[in-house]
């Protein structure tokens, strides 16, 4: 699938933000709390699964759950000093061939920045299933649902001289005693659904819409001991949709809920984790019609820390 004319005027308003981020990134810490790690370089083999599932809540209480069938990809990262770079693949073996056949495009980059942290969306995925008796494997599968979604979440982190995103998500560097923080920020998305007849949207079986998003919560770093750490926190915030940038008198208000977790064990060189991150928002929220977005990454990490680096590394220039 290819990028859309969203996607790429996305693209264009997102850079400039990002780099507004890492201007501002530079902070004190308190190092009796937080210790960056001297190694020159590190190694990150990873497994990780991401996905966006749509839940149809129906006016009896009853929900339904659509989900895509993408298989867990693994990747390979490479840090050297400031500078990172990572990949992976999902191979079609890793996944359930009686779950149906999904294409999809999804690129995730979760941000983890001393005084901001930022997360973008860019996802596109075509055809989805639904348990219908999980015991005997039996499954439904509905190739015309489409769920497209792009967007950009960002959050200013009060307490950034004593609390450390990176220690938790990318152990670039390590907590060493627990601490907390307050948070505040928002986000832009742009939400989309298709179905030829699964879902009865409209008269067009096609939804837009657009979400602005203003979001605060708390997080918190528990140091077990000197090896051992658990992360959680959590954003609530409201959103306020439209289906027409053209039309701004019928405004939607509807929740979002933006969970984090992670836990690992650090070594002096090396660290093992594993981090959860769901982006739960409401597409609609309407007497009639009632849909909702869970997007997820799910990731198991090795690192290995290496003291100096290849001589080969250290030869390579990089423009400013």
């Amino acid at each position: 699938m290819f990028p859309t004319k969203e996607m790429l005027i996305y693209t264009r308003c997102i850079m400039p933000i990002l780099l507004l981020y890492a201007s501002f990134c530079h902070a004190q810490v308190d190092s009796s709390y937080i210790q960056p790690y001297s190694h020159e370089l590190s190694i990150k083999p990873h497994v990780y699964y991401k996905f966006t599932s749509l839940t149809h809540e129906i006016d009896d209480n009853r929900e339904i759950t659509y989900m895509p069938n993408n298989p867990a990809s693994i990747g390979l990262g490479v840090t050297y000093k400031n500078y990172s770079i990572s990949g992976g693949y999902g191979f079609g073996f890793m996944r359930d061939k009686k779950r149906g056949d999904t294409k999809a495009l999804d690129f995730q980059y979760h941000y983890y920045g001393r005084k901001f942290i930022a997360d973008i969306f860019f996802q596109q995925y075509k055809g989805f299933y639904k348990d219908e008796d999980e015991e005997k494997d039996v499954y439904e599968i509905f190739p015309d649902i489409k769920v497209i979604q792009y967007g950009i979440h960002g959050q200013y982190v009060f307490n950034n001289k004593q609390f450390s995103y990176k220690a938790a998500f990318n152990q670039s560097e390590k907590q060493l005693k627990s601490a907390g923080s307050w948070q505040i920020g928002g986000g832009l998305y742009y939400n989309e659904i298709q179905s030829d007849s699964t879902l009865h949207l409209n008269e067009y079986n096609k939804l837009r819409n657009y979400q602005l998003s203003i979001s605060g919560g708390y997080v918190y770093n528990w140091v077990i001991n000197r090896h051992v750490f658990v992360s959680g926190g959590v954003s609530v915030g409201f959103n306020l949709g439209i289906e027409n940038t053209s039309d701004f008198k019928k405004v939607e208000i509807s929740p979002s809920v933006f969970p984090r977790i992670a836990a690992g064990y650090n070594a002096d060189d090396w660290t093992v984790s594993l981090s959860f991150v769901v982006n739960r928002m409401y597409v609609t929220r309407t007497n009639s019609l009632e849909l909702i977005f869970d997007t997820a990454n799910m990731q198991m990490s090795f690192i290995k820390r290496f003291d100096v680096a290849p001589k080969f590394m250290k030869k390579i220039k990089y423009i400013n």
